[in-house]
């Protein structure tokens, strides 16, 4: 058994069985990716794969179990290098964030500004995708980090850390007769098409349960991941936007209207999440202090100690986290 051979497995299993497509990606040949895997298997006495004539069908029961393990070899063999380029080039090396479009674009800035200033040898490489997305590349080693407000609970590899609390604004077109109210409610908002996030990103569901909770139906007329999108449809007039607060630009956005929404919805907080296991190097625990202060290296190194994430959830939660 080779590593090389564990790691064929687990990136055909990240090429959606594609095994041209993973040879492309690891400049390598496909027959020489079928050939090991071949062999693997006939070590192993098992299938890892399903073919049908020569292509890969599916993962076996078997081959599931394999490339769990395979993954977490891989992760050790990957913590082993980290270890050693942390006394050898502490200030070099790579961080692999994934994350969403509204943290990508408002949250963020400052903080790789501040770190790319600080550690000028790091390569900063930044991932978008949906918050499921973004998630299970954190957890399958992909992304050294990953920023969001939903769906990290839903990988138990992941230790999640909260950064801060946000809430949302809505907006309108300028006239628009919401911005004759001084305080705007639920059922005002109802009575007008809405423009917001897709469902699953950017605190979505905290909209959703608000109104369920107030017996009022919506009609959300248009979904987008990107607030800028969000905001350019409003103007458009199609109908009254929901939005995180932090992408409201008072100045870009000085001809919309703006009205606080956060006695309507509850905050909702943004994580940052790595997997379990993971040996973090000194510029690691220097972003996460960057992003969120209260992360220095003393609370993180506890979080990793926790045996479980209501342990870790334990460490913060009589701290104030910041509001953005």
């Amino acid at each position: 058994m080779k590593l090389q051979q564990l790691r064929y497995i687990v990136e055909v299993l990240n090429h959606n069985l594609n095994v041209s497509a993973t040879a492309e990606s690891l400049f390598t040949s496909q027959p020489g990716i079928s050939k090991q895997i071949r062999m693997l298997e006939d070590e192993l006495g098992v299938q890892i794969f399903g073919r049908s004539g020569k292509h890969l069908t599916h993962v076996t029961p078997a081959g599931e179990e394999v490339i769990k393990i395979a993954l977490n070899i891989l992760a050790e063999v990957d913590a082993i290098k980290a270890v050693a380029s942390e006394y050898t080039l502490p200030d070099q090396g790579k961080l692999n964030i994934a994350t969403t479009h509204t943290q990508a674009r408002y949250a963020l800035p400052p903080v790789i500004k501040q770190f790319m200033q600080r550690y000028p040898k790091v390569s900063l490489h930044m991932h978008q995708g949906s918050p499921e997305q973004i998630s299970e590349a954190a957890a399958d080693g992909t992304a050294d980090f990953a920023i969001a407000t939903e769906a990290l609970h839903l990988y138990q590899d992941l230790v999640m850390l909260p950064c801060y609390q946000w809430n949302r604004s809505v907006i309108a077109p300028a006239g628009h007769p919401l911005g004759q109210l001084d305080k705007v409610s639920l059922t005002d908002i109802g009575s007008y098409p809405i423009v917001t996030y897709v469902h699953g990103f950017t605190g979505r569901s905290e909209l959703d349960q608000a109104f369920s909770e107030a017996g009022i139906k919506p009609n959300v007329v248009f979904t987008a991941t990107d607030a800028d999108v969000i905001k350019a449809y409003v103007r458009m007039g199609l109908g009254v936007g929901v939005v995180a607060s932090m992408a409201v630009d008072k100045q870009q956005d000085n001809d919309l209207v703006v009205l606080p929404a956060e006695h309507l919805f509850r905050a909702s907080t943004t994580k940052i999440g790595f997997r379990k296991g993971t040996f973090l190097r000194n510029y690691m625990y220097d972003f996460l202090e960057l992003f969120a202060p209260h992360l220095h290296k003393t609370a993180v190194e506890d979080a990793i100690r926790a045996k479980s994430q209501e342990e870790v959830d334990l460490l913060f939660r009589a701290i104030e986290l910041p509001f953005y």
